[in-house]
């Protein structure tokens, strides 16, 4: 039995709950499929026609929540025990997509990670965040088991009693998977990687996904200080202590202020480098550090 559960925000989502009723009737599969508009402006007609569909559902924020304390809403209102959660900017072009996540409930993991794909060309002024995509994001299952509490939560089964147990925080900042996939870490919460990616679609321009990369280090240091993640989890942490162990922390920022202005042009461009692009993250990270 299936909760297929989707947080949406100004997004039109016809065409994937359209593939996801297709194949879970064809599956067999006990389901239901909940969407929660999170206080919404766009598309708001186009997606409630959706909950004329039979196990269908639609719930509706009043005032923005974020997807975090929304994804929370949406478990809550569910009836079975096993989450699919999927965001609403992605689309399905594996016709077995259900049917595999079904196989993969046989191998007892917890939770069951399907991966992320992207087109093959840049959308025009979204360089920064199809590259960063398709570099750092879009890896097959072998790869990603190697670090297997590291999710992309985007497309991800996992049983409700667990989701619970690691959404601990349902703020509205920018870049909580680090912060859930630090409580898997923690909590030894056993995980499964499959190839199942799903399109991602929804890119953010150049300028605006450099922006919500900063948000995300500020999320990541407020976090830290209040102990729900450690200093050392992820890459831009690590990088840092590195730095910190060789006393070069403080000279950093000094050395980067003569190279800033070129580097930022460099991301936000239409052929950006993702070593720059880190560059640019961990010198903020040191800096906001220091300030928090």
């Amino acid at each position: 039995m299936l909760s297929i559960l989707i947080p949406t925000y100004n997004t039109d989502i016809t065409a994937l709950v359209t593939s996801l009723l297709d194949q879970t009737r064809e599956s067999g599969v006990v389901y239901e499929l909940i969407f929660c508009e999170d206080a919404s402006t766009l598309y708001q007609e186009q997606n409630s026609a959706l909950s004329a569909q039979p196990y269908v559902r639609a719930l509706i924020n009043k005032t923005n929540l974020g997807r975090t304390a929304t994804r929370s809403k949406l478990a809550k209102n569910a009836k079975y025990d096993w989450l699919l959660f999927l965001d609403a900017d992605v689309l399905i072009e594996n016709k077995q997509f259900i049917k595999n996540y079904l196989a993969a409930l046989q191998s007892h993991n917890s939770i069951i990670v399907g991966g992320t794909s992207y087109v093959d060309i840049p959308p025009k002024n979204k360089e920064l965040r199809w590259k960063y995509g398709i570099k750092r994001e879009a890896k097959n299952p072998e790869i990603r088991m190697k670090n297997p509490s590291y999710i992309i939560s985007q497309n991800i089964l996992v049983k409700k009693e667990v989701f619970f147990s690691l959404n601990i925080v349902e703020s509205r900042r920018y870049g909580l998977d680090n912060i859930f996939s630090y409580q898997i870490y923690h909590q030894k919460i056993t995980v499964l990687h499959i190839d199942n990616p799903i399109v991602h679609t929804g890119l953010e321009e150049n300028l605006i996904f450099l922006d919500k990369s900063l948000q995300a280090i500020d999320t990541l240091i407020h976090y830290e200080h209040s102990g729900s993640i450690s200093r050392d989890f992820t890459s831009l942490q690590q990088a840092y202590q590195k730095l910190r162990k060789l006393r070069l922390d403080f000279v950093y920022p000094t050395i980067f202020s003569l190279l800033k202005l070129g580097i930022q042009n460099n991301i936000v461009s239409n052929r950006p480098s993702l070593f720059l692009f880190d560059l640019f993250r961990l010198n903020y990270y040191i800096k906001s550090r220091k300030n928090a």
